[in-house]
């Protein structure tokens, strides 16, 4: 018996909303379920930089990272306050900070979980935390960037253009950063009332506050301010786009360099431990510091690697490590120069 007109396409009519809830389930399963599997890395490192190494671990290991960035203006800074917000229902597994200073501040309010793996056992003990709850690799220098074409770039000249006028010197507003760090080293080393005295004779010799780090090394590229404070990795991006410039450490009274790791921690409350502890393994391993030393940022490897690996510039920035001064102990000056900061800056 012949069908009835358009009686085959019957049962595809039944069958199809059957296939579209299948579709969703499965969607689910593999996409948004994964989403939720993802290890959730918060990063204040450079996406640039930080992204490649987060992809090679997942390449090798098979674990997927959903990373979240910072912006530069507000780095770090805004992570480590987001954490703090989060601490009663944390999303984030992992803290790859640029920077310590935040990472103690986590540790000192009990938001770190301890873990002494692989990875930490290579890194000198002047950059890890003595329980394990933070370790550093990968470190950069904060430095003074001069237009060669300005100024010559020796300490003497530097230091006479910083006792003069300062409308040609520029410096990040300090709330954020890498310059947050420098400030909380010197209220350490000077006390409160010097550092606050210091900081108001700057802004009334006319200092240029930049909104971050790349800022300061712009206008010193341009030629629109002639010296400015900065790190390593910006002022090699200026000088890899042929600018006019040079570098001068940043040094203390005493002599001691502003040697800044990277830093890592597991966030207390993970779900996904285990995966985590083999993130933070991965980043404080001689593969992953050799990575982020021949990136253009030139990231000083802390813990034993091969050196015939290392570039000219990277040898110049290893061999002022030792003169670096010691940042474990930096938590209760951050507090309070930071507190101090945003009267100044948060109305």
């Amino acid at each position: 018996m012949a069908s009835p007109p358009g009686g085959s396409s019957r049962p595809l009519r039944f069958l199809l909303p059957v296939l579209v809830v299948v579709g969703l389930l499965v969607i689910y399963q593999f996409v948004w379920r994964g989403g939720e599997d993802a290890l959730v890395v918060y990063c204040a490192h450079d996406s640039v930089y930080s992204q490649r190494i987060l992809d090679d671990f997942t390449r090798e290991t098979g674990i997927r990272v959903a990373p979240v960035f910072d912006t530069e203006a507000t780095k770090s800074l805004g992570l480590v306050e987001r954490l703090v917000a989060e601490r009663d229902s944390p999303r984030c597994d992992v803290f790859w900070n640029n920077q310590l200073l935040g990472m103690l501040d986590l540790a000192g309010r009990g938001l770190l979980v301890p873990y002494k793996g692989s990875g930490y056992e290579r890194i000198p003990a002047a950059y890890r935390d003595p329980e394990g709850h933070w370790a550093g690799f990968a470190a950069r220098f904060r430095v003074y960037i001069v237009n060669t074409g300005k100024l010559a770039a020796t300490p003497e000249a530097v230091a006479e253009r910083l006792g003069g006028d300062l409308s040609r010197v520029a410096i990040a507003k300090p709330l954020y950063g890498t310059t947050l760090t420098h400030y909380s080293v010197l209220w350490h080393h000077w006390g409160g009332e010097k550092l606050e005295a210091w900081h108001a004779d700057l802004r009334t010799r006319g200092i240029r506050e930049a909104t971050g780090n790349a800022h300061v090394k712009n206008l010193v590229a341009e030629g629109v301010c002639d010296l400015g404070l900065t790190d390593t990795d910006d002022f090699f991006v200026a000088r890899d786009a042929g600018k006019p410039v040079a570098m001068v450490p940043v040094r203390l009274e005493s002599g001691a360099t502003l040697c800044m790791p990277n830093t890592v921690g597991i966030i207390k409350g993970t779900r996904r431990l285990a995966r985590a502890q083999r993130l933070v393994d991965y980043l404080l391993s001689a593969a992953c510091e050799l990575e982020l030393a021949g990136s253009k940022a030139r990231q000083v490897p802390l813990g034993p690697v091969d050196a015939s690996r290392l570039s000219d510039d990277v040898r110049v920035l290893a061999s002022w490590v030792a003169d670096g001064v010691p940042l474990g102990g930096l938590g209760p000056a951050r507090a309070a120069c930071l507190a101090w900061l945003k009267t100044e800056y948060v109305r």
